[in-house]
């Protein structure tokens, strides 16, 4: 019986019958295989009684068999105080609150212990956004209901709730900030999706046997459908140059630039590094996506846009930080200063991703062709053996982006967005 390892866990064949594998190194620590191929870690231990208990630690997976180990220890600690683990753990399932489970799923979530999309750990982005709907929504309308007691009446009537603006409200952050809470149908779906997850947390946690959110149907979650035409390219190049005339910050210049040609997500451009880009390769090979690493074609334009940014010394990021920080921070408010100055409604800077896939599509590129240069999961290349891009998908990306170039450089008299002097402006200068 050797000491429990990774390596003797991974290599344990399952047979037909659930089989038993000790720890030598810790006395009633151990791990079931399943048929089914699943590993669980548990704790054998005698109470103050004498009586024999088995207790359940976590699959292996989202647990290592060195955090399983010291969760067991933990548990036999307790064991020689007096204490029986699995009458503790028993009477907290009956008892813990929606709020409890909460506190619980976030502190496991920010160990990388619950595994997100594409069974990856959660993000700290993903898990800011997940605080703030747990906070704003789940816990005033649901934290005091024991998990136990949830029905999928509770769930809908959340839904109901969440729909119509119950939880809504504005709240003051920082000095003269404030963060507005919205509800509606989207809001709702989300949250929802969101206490799913955490439900299923519980049930794998053994203290609920079903999860209560399936079966209820949610609102469908509207997606935007906003792009931008030709003419309104031309108002977002107009107000770039004027912008960049006017001494604007160029980090925000460039950010929406690089935003317009390429199709990516705001995080990606505003942490896109030089070692991510591949002059050579034609692409960007994004090692922190959305959907991992991720390689993005791009092509001779993006690449000579990217070479007029001015390089800051020991900056590792493309856009260099304005003030203190890591990355640059300055989009949310430069981005509304540049739409009001182009008289665009309605748009965010997620509108022109779905503007560049538009585009793409207008110009005849496959579904398939539009996912790769999106970095679309389904059609992302995210393959750590994948060295070269096809030259055709860089091709196209490059005439996505030359056609939207043109779309914002050349443009006549009324496509700008503010009266005076006559004549074509130019987005970008120095391209």
């Amino acid at each position: 019986m050797p000491k429990l390892t990774k390596t003797i866990v991974d290599r344990a064949t399952p047979r037909e019958k659930q089989f038993t594998i000790w720890c030598s190194e810790l006395k009633g620590f151990g791990i079931f295989v399943q048929a089914s191929g699943t590993r669980t870690y548990f704790v054998d231990y005698r109470n103050v009684h004498g009586v024999r208990k088995r207790m359940t630690i976590g699959r292996h997976g989202p647990l290592t068999v060195e955090q399983a180990r010291k969760l067991a220890m933990g548990e036999l600690g307790g064991v020689v105080k007096g204490r029986d683990p699995a009458d503790d753990r028993a009477t907290r399932r009956r008892s813990i609150t929606v709020r409890e489970l909460c506190q619980d799923y976030l502190a496991m979530a920010e160990k990388g212990l619950v595994l997100g999309k594409g069974n990856r750990s959660k993000k700290a982005s993903t898990l800011y956004t997940d605080r703030g709907r747990i906070n704003r929504h789940i816990v005033p309308l649901l934290g005091s209901t024991r998990v136990v007691d949830l029905s999928k009446a509770d769930i809908n009537r959340f839904l109901r709730d969440v729909a119509s603006g119950k939880t809504a409200k504005v709240e003051k952050t920082v000095k003269r900030g404030k963060s507005i809470v919205k509800g509606g149908a989207g809001t709702a779906a989300r949250t929802t999706g969101l206490l799913s997850g955490i439900i299923s947390f519980a049930v794998d946690q053994g203290i609920i046997e079903t999860n209560p959110v399936h079966g209820v149907k949610r609102p469908a979650d509207a997606r935007r459908r906003r792009r931008l035409s030709p003419e309104e390219y031309g108002r977002l190049g107009c107000a770039l140059a004027e912008a960049r005339a006017e001494e604007e910050t160029p980090q925000l210049i460039d950010a929406i630039g690089l935003l317009a040609l390429t199709g990516c997500r705001l995080g990606e451009i505003i942490n896109l590094k030089h070692a991510e880009v591949d002059r050579t390769g034609g692409c960007l090979r994004l090692e922190d996506s959305k959907e991992g690493a991720s390689l993005r074609p791009i092509g001779r334009t993006v690449l000579d846009y990217i070479a007029t940014i001015e390089a800051v010394e020991d900056c590792p990021t493309v856009l260099a930080p304005v003030r203190d920080g890591q990355v640059f921070g300055g989009m949310a408010r430069g981005w509304k200063r540049i739409v009001k100055k182009a008289r665009l409604e309605d748009v965010t800077p997620h509108t022109l991703r779905h503007s560049f896939a538009s585009v793409a599509s207008e110009l005849g590129y496959t579904e398939p062709t539009i996912a790769a240069m999106l970095g679309h999961a389904a059609g992302s290349i995210t393959s750590r053996y994948i060295h070269h891009l096809d030259s055709v998908l860089i091709s196209a990306a490059d005439n996505v982006a030359a056609t939207i170039h043109a779309m914002m450089v050349v443009q006549p008299e009324e496509a700008r967005p503010d009266s005076g002097p006559s004549g074509s402006r130019t987005a970008f200068e120095g391209v």
